[in-house]
């Protein structure tokens, strides 16, 4: 019987936080136990069932294959379409991504990840005003004052509050939680919200005039502000202003309840705005709490390739975007893409009911460890090897901090980079075979 043995400090691959003081025991070929990391991390990285084998859907019925089988069904999909939509991304590595965008320049795809149904109008806000940005170790380190607008970490996030916000313990906040004043601004009342110092409930859709109006309290124009602003009294904005104001270091952490209410990346340019005006009297930065772990990473990795961090259109022979057009539901809602590569995410259980139903009517390709709604309707299914776990690689931490991510056990199933290496060289090989055919 082998030995066991401690992998100290690995990093966690669930959620944006990709913490990395996880430690975990292995046995056998096997995990054993998981220590540090919460239940949710603890949960994947110990792992659960999965797609046994490869399989290709005949007659109807998905049948076991081989992976060489899969990848050239796969690379015949994707050469038939005029159009093919590649998406997903956000929960494998940057390496895969890579892979990823060669294969999406080599048959026209448009290369769209998870951020297109969560922080893309985030993204968008971004780079129309920039982002007044910190790493989490300075927010640990140094935020005496934190804002959560439209997120729950303490469910979506479960130790972002211990390692890095509000319960985190840093070297010029000793005191941790008691040191701290924490403002959640959210339309119900959450767990994260049952943390905090002061909790200001606002009308859904209605961020971008509570923000309005806290910019004006900011520049002295209280005057201006209406004693009810998106259901919060005039009094509580102005008691939330002058608290930002004394802040000596703060730090704003928001969510998809201000990217997806009214406004959308409006919303965030005005967040982005009331950031950097309060930097006029005090020091303070802001960041998406971003869920899946390399959402973030996938968008870098995009944009150093193309240009641009979503919706990436190739089938130009050049990359071109433009949100509401190049983006995944919006091209199956329109009917412009024939066929799909769904990686590291679960279309149909994410995707609005009709672009989910459009999904459903062209041959979709899916890449996953485990079994999901998406694997329902997929012509071809390719389970891969878990980054993180059975696969080394490197992610993005939310803050835009570079992780590497180590290989714990060994699963016999190759990497999503492994496979999408095999589907390119397919592609290439059924290329070459009808050129030569036609000539």
């Amino acid at each position: 019987m082998s030995e066991a043995t401690l992998i100290k400090d690995a990093v966690c691959s669930f959620c944006g936080c990709l913490c990395d003081d996880i430690d975990v025991e292995v046995e056998g070929g096997k995990v054993q136990r998981v220590k540090h990391a919460c239940r949710l991390g603890s949960s994947k990285i110990m792992g659960h069932g999965r797609i046994e084998s490869p399989m290709i859907r005949k007659e109807g019925v998905l049948v076991a294959c081989s992976f060489q089988e899969a990848y050239d069904r796969a690379a015949q999909i994707l050469l038939m379409a005029n159009k093919p939509l590649m998406y997903g991304w956000a929960s494998t590595s940057c390496e895969a991504g890579k892979k990823g965008i060669l294969l999406a320049e080599e048959v026209g795809a448009v290369f769209d990840t998870t951020a297109t149904v969560c922080h893309g109008p985030s993204v968008i806000g971004i780079e129309e005003k920039g982002l007044p940005g910190a790493t989490l170790g300075q927010v640990k380190n140094r935020a005496d004052t934190i804002v959560f607008w439209g997120c729950n970490p303490a469910e979506a996030h479960p130790r972002h509050s211990l390692r890095y916000s509000s319960n985190a313990c840093g070297r010029f906040t000793p005191q941790g939680r008691k040191g701290r004043k924490i403002i959640v601004v959210d339309v119900r009342e959450t767990r994260t919200a049952k943390n905090a110092d002061k909790f200001i409930s606002i009308t859904p859709g209605c961020d971008y005039e509570v923000i309005s109006a806290l910019r004006m309290l900011v520049a002295g124009k209280g005057d201006n502000v209406p004693e009810e602003v998106g259901g919060v009294s005039k009094a509580d904005l102005a008691d939330l202003a002058a608290t930002l104001k004394a802040a000596k270091f703060g730090a704003v952490f928001f969510g998809l309840g201000i990217t997806h209410s009214r406004g959308r990346y409006k919303n965030i340019d005005n967040a982005l705005s009331l950031v950097a005006e309060l930097n006029q009297h005090s020091k303070f930065v802001i960041m998406p709490m971003r869920g899946h772990y390399n959402v973030g990473g996938i968008g870098q990795v995009l944009a150093w390739s193309s240009g641009y961090p979503m919706s990436v259109d190739f089938a130009r022979g050049m990359p071109y975007f433009n949100p509401g057009e190049t983006a995944a539901c919006d091209l199956l809602a329109r009917g412009d893409t024939d066929a799909a590569m769904v990686i590291a995410a679960d279309a149909v259980s994410n995707f609005p009911r009709t672009t989910a139903q459009a999904l459903a009517k062209i041959p979709v390709i899916q890449i996953d460890p485990y079994e999901n709604p998406t694997t329902l309707l997929s012509e071809v299914v390719i389970p891969c090897a878990i980054a993180g776990v059975e696969a080394e690689g490197t992610a993005y931490r939310m803050d835009g901090l570079a992780l590497r991510l180590r290989k714990m056990v060994d699963s016999g199933f190759p990497s999503d980079e492994e496979i999408l290496i095999g589907i390119l060289e397919s592609v290439q090989k059924q290329r070459l075979l009808k050129a030569n055919e036609e000539a």
